[in-house]
C-alpha cells in the first residue's frame, strides 16, 4: 500500500518540473491508481491560456497510457498556505476517473492539507453511469 507521505512526495517532486511562467502557480498531482502504481502530472501553461494543461489532467493521462483504468487516491500539491483544490473541470475529470468516495488531499505546502472525498468536492455530481457506461 501507497502511503500519503509517498503521495505527497511524488506530487511534490512533479510540482518542481510545472511550467508555470505566467501564473507562477505550480501543481503537482500524484494518483494512486488500480495497479497500486502512483502516476504524477504537473500543469503546463501557455501563451494561450486556454490550451494549457491542469496538473490533474496531465496525471490522468499518465495513468491512461500506463495501462490503469481507476483512480483510487488522489494527492494535489501547490504553493501557500490554503489547501490547493481541483479546479471545477478537473474535478469532473477526477469523476470520470474515480468513485465518489474515493480521497482527495489538497494541500498548499506551507500550511495543513484537507482531506475530502470527491463526492464532498463535487456533490450531486454527473458521472459515466448517467449515459450508460
Amino acid at each position: 500500500m501507497v502511503s500519503d507521505a509517498e503521495l505527497f512526495a511524488a506530487a511534490e517532486a512533479i510540482r518542481q518540473k510545472a511550467y508555470a511562467p505566467y501564473s507562477k502557480f505550480q501543481v503537482g498531482v500524484a494518483l494512486l491508481a488500480d495497479d497500486g502504481r502512483v502516476y504524477s502530472g504537473c500543469n503546463v501553461e501557455n501563451a494561450a491560456y486556454p490550451i494549457g494543461n491542469c496538473a490533474e489532467a496531465s496525471a490522468i493521462a499518465a495513468m491512461i497510457a500506463g495501462g490503469a483504468k481507476r483512480i483510487k487516491r488522489v494527492y494535489v500539491t501547490g504553493p501557500g498556505t490554503l489547501p490547493v483544490t481541483p479546479c471545477g473541470g478537473c474535478r469532473q475529470r477526477l469523476r470520470e476517473f474515480a468513485d465518489l468516495d474515493v480521497t482527495v488531499i489538497s494541500h498548499g505546502v506551507e500550511g495543513a492539507p484537507l482531506t475530502q472525498t470527491l463526492g464532498q468536492l463535487l456533490p450531486h455530481s454527473f458521472g459515466p453511469e448517467y449515459l450508460g457506461n
